[in-house]
């Protein structure tokens, strides 16, 4: 899949069928378009585009007003976003700007300069709730009739649904914030994830004493950055950490924090600490502690332990992180044993 920073490329397809949105989260309404995008651009023998933006145009919005409120929690990250619409097949992201020259173009220019004389879309797919153009003039009638005017295919996709429930972003995020990954995870399609490099953290984890017997490292953590700072989901989970040793496919289970770790830092950034509950010897034998960092992981949050909170003192955080070990370690062993396996299997029929 090619990535593009604006359209202004030599590499960037003459003609395409294109879609158009934020995708944030690339949940199964997405993939849903997305195969039909994918269909519609084979018979007519073009490569598929997908047009988003960054920041969100809520964001924006929201930062023009001086409202940070008003602005959405963000479910993936960019890198995220991308290696889901790559994952489903798409041929060319686009990512555009979105700043006040593309907020302020009417809706026929938008038209006009992006779709036509940008991208050369030859067939053009949109939700039907899609608008756009400044102050959102265009909808999706406004579009039509543009396609018929200047020659390229408009069609709409109306709402997906899962077992009654309209598929949103929104949905998604609303599932995230109450805690509920394995209702997150029907909305997705997947487990709810987050990627990144391991970056150096405080080192404070080598601090605080581990519960297990034997165990004298303390809570190491792999730390994430995520680079929004408002994410959709926070607390403390049950996770399983993918991609650590690169291609060998070991796959560790832990217990991480997504927030701003009131306790220790007052700085606002948003990190994903993971601590891994065991570490398999043939994988220490193979990476060092310092080896980790720099790697490429992706971290599965599987189920929510609790709230994020701040304590008084590390003695006190150190006997929460112990009950979160705890608690973590009985969600998989309840995973592991046969009768969790029934009802996993189970629920992704039913999806």
């Amino acid at each position: 899949m090619q990535v593009f920073r604006g359209f202004h490329h030599p590499g960037i397809a003459a003609q395409c069928a294109l879609t158009i949105g934020n995708f944030d989260g690339v949940h199964r309404g997405h993939q849903a378009m997305l195969a039909l995008l994918q269909s519609e651009a084979r018979h007519r023998g073009l490569p598929t585009c997908v047009l988003t933006f960054e920041p969100h145009p809520r964001d924006f919005f929201a930062a023009r007003l001086g409202k940070p409120e008003l602005a959405p929690a963000r479910i993936a990250t960019l890198r995220d976003k991308l290696q889901e619409l790559e994952r489903c097949g798409v041929d060319q992201v686009v990512v555009l700007r979105f700043d006040e020259a593309l907020a302020s173009l009417p809706a026929q220019d938008f038209i006009q300069q992006v779709l036509v004389d940008g991208l050369g879309a030859r067939y053009v797919l949109v939700g039907d709730d899609f608008r756009f153009g400044a102050k959102r003039q265009g909808d999706y009638a406004t579009l039509d009739a543009a396609g018929q005017r200047l020659g390229f295919d408009v069609a709409r996709m109306m709402s997906y649904e899962v077992h009654g429930l309209r598929v949103s972003s929104s949905a998604v995020r609303e599932a995230l914030a109450a805690g509920d990954m394995d209702g997150a995870a029907r909305l997705l399609g997947r487990p709810y994830a987050i990627s990144g490099h391991v970056i150096h953290g405080q080192k404070l984890g080598r601090q605080l004493s581990e519960s297990a017997p034997g165990r004298g490292d303390g809570f190491r953590t792999l730390n994430l950055r995520f680079d929004h700072d408002k994410p959709a989901a926070h607390g403390i989970f049950a996770v399983r950490v993918h991609g650590l040793d690169g291609d060998y496919g070991t796959v560790l289970d832990g217990v991480a924090s997504l927030g701003v770790r009131p306790t220790v830092e007052d700085a606002g950034r948003v990190l994903l600490e993971v601590h891994a509950l065991d570490w398999p010897a043939e994988l220490a034998a193979r990476l060092g502690a310092s080896e980790a960092y720099g790697k490429l992981v992706r971290v599965e949050l599987l189920q929510k332990l609790r709230d994020e909170a701040r304590f008084d003192g590390l003695d006190a955080l150190t006997a929460a992180i112990r009950d979160d070990v705890r608690q973590a370690r009985a969600f998989f062993a309840q995973q592991a044993s046969p009768h969790a396996a029934v009802r996993r299997q189970t629920t992704r029929d039913r999806i």
